[in-house]
């Protein structure tokens, strides 16, 4: 799986990526710039009072200038 680090391609190529996994129901495997990770399914990335936020289905929102890198985690369970 390809790590996609938003320092190597950008905040708006790195928002899209994240919009691709709330489109695909993909969950990914997220580093925060502190050093935390986890993996999550992204259901919505938000716009509020100028900072762009990623809405996770289990995590609590982070900011998306917090996020270091994602790494597509694999394929989402069926949905019948």
């Amino acid at each position: 799986m390809t790590r996609i680090c938003q320092d190597d391609v950008g905040r708006c190529d790195f928002l899209d990526v994240l919009e691709e996994a709330v489109l695909r129901h993909r969950p990914v495997a997220v580093q925060l710039r502190e050093g935390e990770s986890f993996i999550d399914e992204v259901v919505d990335v938000v716009t509020e009072q100028g900072d762009d936020f990623a809405v996770f289905k289990t995590h609590a929102r982070v900011s998306v200038g917090n996020i270091l890198a994602v790494t597509r985690a694999g394929l989402p369970a069926a949905r019948w």
